[in-house]
Formats: C-alpha cells, structure tokens, sequence
C-alpha cells in the first residue's frame, strides 16, 4: 500500500495500554551514542535540559509500499503526521526550554530523506540494532519480517526520563499532549 502518509486513514485500530511501559519512568535513560541525521552521533542520556524523545516504528516514503496490513496494526500508522506535529510545535517546545529528537529503527540515510522531505527542525536518532529494546526494555513488533519500535514518547530531564507517554494516539495529536502535560508542569 502507497499514498499519503501525512494524514491518517479512518478508523484506524487504537492501541491499548499493554504495561509495556510502565517501567520507564525514573529511569535513568543508557549511556549510548546513537547515529543521528546532520551527522554524527548523540548521546540523549548526557544532553542538558529537557529533551521529548518521541520513538515510532518507521516513516512511510511516497512511493514505496508500506509493509503488509500496516494500518490494521493497532498504533503503526501515523509516524509522519506525528513528525509533522513536532515539527509544528517545535517553536513552543523550545520557547519552554525543551528540545525534540525522533527516534526508529530505520537507517540514518532513510532517517535523513524524512528529515529533508518533512522539513524537521531538530534531528533523528537511528536504533537499527534495538539496543533501547535490550536497555530499557521498550516495546516492538514485528511486521514484513522487520522488528520495529512500538510508538511511545518519553520526557527526559538531565538524562533521566520523568515521563512516558504509551501508547500514543492519535499520533498525530502527540506533540499537543506533550505540551499540555508540559504546561502543567510550569
């Protein structure tokens, strides 16, 4: 299946609190360098501040065939709206002192064009070898044969994660329910 990845299909299936989560919060997030887009790697567990880490399964491209039955899978759908989201609320994310980084599975390179095509202000981390999955335990699944990281968001503050956010839907409403729990906070 192609087409356009920027809106949501109706009646998508959502996801259910499953506990898969419930363990991150107070957590101190690993000492780990992963590759990130513009280069380099980043080390979120040593970032100063404030950071919303949001983690998705994986950024469709136009033209490519998403993997089999994915909008049937409770909470696949929706990685490039949620990006949109962040993107778009990135102005109020910084003005509270709170920086944004997206994390997946896929490849730096694939990372990349998502970043350059969506126009994202702030960078994408790339896991391909799960190794949050072992570290923190985070969620995944599997579809087409591909293991990838289930949607949740986390809210580190000097490397320690201070809130989680699972399971997130619609995912396209991710960044405003950051933002409201953000504001709360103030």
């Amino acid at each position: 299946m192609t087409g356009n990845y920027t809106n949501l299909p109706d009646a998508l299936p959502a996801p259910e609190d499953d506990g898969a989560a419930n363990h991150l919060e107070g957590l101190r997030f690993p000492d780990l360098e992963l590759p990130a887009t513009g280069g380099g790697t980043l080390n979120p567990g040593r970032l100063p501040g404030q950071w919303v880490i949001y983690v998705y399964p994986m950024t469709g491209r136009p033209g490519v065939a998403l993997p089999e039955g994915w909008d049937r899978i409770p909470g696949a759908r929706g990685c490039t709206p949620q990006s949109l989201g962040f993107r778009e609320q990135h102005g109020e994310l910084s003005a509270l002192d709170t920086g944004v980084l997206g994390l997946s599975a896929q490849s730096t390179a694939y990372q990349e064009e998502a970043r350059e095509r969506l126009q994202l202000p702030f960078r994408l981390l790339s896991d391909t070898s799960l190794q949050l999955k072992e570290l923190l335990q985070l969620p995944t699944f599997t579809a087409d044969g591909m293991e990838l990281y289930r949607r949740l968001t986390l809210i580190l503050r000097e490397g320690d994660i201070i809130k989680v956010f699972y399971p997130v839907f619609p995912p396209d409403r991710s960044a405003e329910q950051v933002l409201a729990w953000l504001h709360t906070r103030e």
